[in-house]
């Protein structure tokens, strides 16, 4: 097994970072591997930068001495400290110039060959102790190793981009990855001001893998025309918490870039469908339409251009008495908010139509989904009217939610279940009616595949929660986040999205099913 998994916190809290003074080379003077330099310089390494391209090593150098001194006119570094990284970053010429290097970070092009000839073009170079990490986002490091005679010393340090601000840095072990090369590129990261996790080296280590639900599930939404592209990313943040919708952050990375990586995982992992490319995706691609960067993606981003709006249901007349059926666990705050806002809220002990908590509200049975349509689940109890609600982060503070209405549903009584929710000063979206809506579809294939990700030995349980949290900004790292929901109630919505689809993409992790079942914490260290 890779060192990633067999790093013990001893062995860890034993390891000591590359000494302040060591110098760091970085290959690849462009915006990631300036970022990197400039990381370590402020560390207080001396930076060897080389780029292949006439100029570009000297240019990023001088571009960064500039930044240092944005840095101390803004108040962020000392003058003297600025001064001091800028000079401690020197351009080199040639790459047998690094030779003196400790650390050699190579963040070159996304090209298996290129960087398995330079790994072989350094085994010359620098001394046997010195380390040589990748920055690779997606590439094997077991097979970038293979292009070096010292593989126990190669490992992965992939960065986020930009590397100055973005405080995750995954620690990348592949077959031959020594235990203390790992550990030392951990405890050097940490030095450096860094959010290190351990991975091991598979398709997409943590976050390009764990995040493909959060891409896929919006894209295959859009498909299916549930929503709008504005409703949906409305949706997930302000439902779900998260600060960007799937396809502002696709606009914003790049839809290139965030295609070559899913098509990445998709290849390396032999065409499983959990990961499959959107078609819709490789259509905007094709066209030119890669997001901020080239003017128009999935939204139109023209300087004259106008925000799309999502959609929102029109106000409805709320109606004055709720009646609460059973344990609606976290969704109990909507209820209370309803109060609060003039409702006669009654708690009956009688069972409502079908299991769970259950809101009558206006004639209407108002639920939060378990992952089945509406419809399916109004035919499965009898009960015509009903309207499921989407899952939130937190209820008691969300400003939007989005339902869907059975398709017996009588429209009054759809009309009183939104009502309801409007009067708890939340904004409804009404989508149509798909298997899991929204933000619970997402969240449980998150949740999955977090648990996967833990059950083959990738990662540990806090170091797939810590990378998703600093990595990309989730609100809840999805382990934890499970843990809140309860594994059952994502197992069931999973188990259900592949009742609907009958397609292995919805497939339960054997862990989440287990720990469905045993009640021990997803976020638990055991496998």
């Amino acid at each position: 097994m890779a060192a990633a998994a067999a790093i013990g916190d001893d062995a860890q809290r034993a390891a000591r970072p590359i000494a302040p003074g060591a110098t760091v080379a970085v290959i690849g003077a462009g915006a990631m591997g300036s970022g990197i330099a400039q990381v370590a310089a402020q560390a207080g390494h001396p930076v060897q930068l080389f780029d292949a391209r006439d100029g570009i090593a000297a240019d990023a150098a001088a571009k960064l001495g500039h930044r240092f001194d944005e840095m101390a006119a803004k108040g962020r570094l000392a003058h003297d400290a600025a001064r001091a990284a800028a000079a401690r970053v020197a351009p080199i010429t040639a790459l047998g110039e690094c030779g003196d290097a400790v650390l050699v970070v190579e963040a070159i092009a996304e090209d298996l060959a290129a960087k398995r000839a330079l790994l072989h073009a350094l085994d010359g170079i620098v001394g046997d102790d010195a380390i040589v990490a990748s920055n690779t986002s997606s590439l094997s490091i077991t097979a970038l190793a293979a292009g070096s005679r010292r593989p126990a010393r190669v490992a992965g340090l992939h960065f986020f981009n930009p590397a100055p601000l973005m405080p995750l840095v995954e620690i990348v072990s592949g077959v031959d990855t020594s235990c203390p090369v790992a550990a030392t590129l951990f405890a050097t990261a940490t030095a450096w001001g860094k959010s290190p996790v351990h991975a091991r080296s598979t398709p997409g280590f943590i976050v390009n893998r764990c995040a493909r639900p959060f891409y896929g599930e919006a894209l295959r939404l859009l498909a299916e025309r549930a929503a709008d592209v504005a409703t949906l990313d409305a949706v997930m943040r302000e439902a779900g918490g998260f600060r960007m919708g799937a396809f502002e952050l696709m606009d914003l990375i790049g839809l290139d870039v965030n295609f070559a990586v899913t098509r990445s995982v998709f290849d390396a992992t032999f065409g499983d469908p959990r990961y499959a490319p959107s078609f819709l995706q490789q259509e905007l691609v094709d066209a030119g339409h890669l997001g901020r960067k080239s003017g128009r993606g999935f939204y139109d981003h023209a300087p004259s251009a106008m925000r799309p709006m999502p959609q929102t249901e029109a106000r409805y007349a709320a109606p004055t008495r709720i009646v609460a059926y059973g344990a609606l666990g976290a969704a109990a705050a909507l209820v209370e908010r309803m109060r609060s806002a003039g409702a006669t809220i009654e708690g009956v002990d009688a069972k409502p139509p079908f299991p769970g908590g259950v809101i009558g509200a206006g004639g209407a049975w108002l639920a939060p989904t378990d992952g089945r349509t509406a419809t399916a689940r109004a035919a499965a109890s009898g009960a015509r009217d009903l309207v499921l609600f989407d899952w939130a982060l937190d209820y008691a503070s969300c400003a939007r939610l989005a339902v869907a209405v059975a398709d017996g549903c009588a429209e009054p009584a759809a009309a009183a279940a939104i009502g309801a929710l409007q009067s708890a000063g939340i904004a409804v979206s009404r989508v149509d009616d798909v298997a899991g809506l929204v933000v619970a579809r997402t969240l449980a294939m998150l949740v999955n595949e977090a648990c996967d990700a833990v059950k083959e030995g990738i990662a540990a349980p806090q170091a797939v929660d810590l990378a998703m949290q600093k990595g990309v900004n989730y609100p809840r790292g999805p382990l934890a986040w499970g843990d809140e929901i309860g594994a059952a109630r994502v197992r069931d919505v999973v188990a259900h999205l592949a009742a609907h689809y009958g397609e292995p993409r919805y497939r339960v992790s054997p862990r989440l099913a287990r720990h469905a079942i045993s009640s021990q914490p997803l976020a638990w260290s055991s496998p």
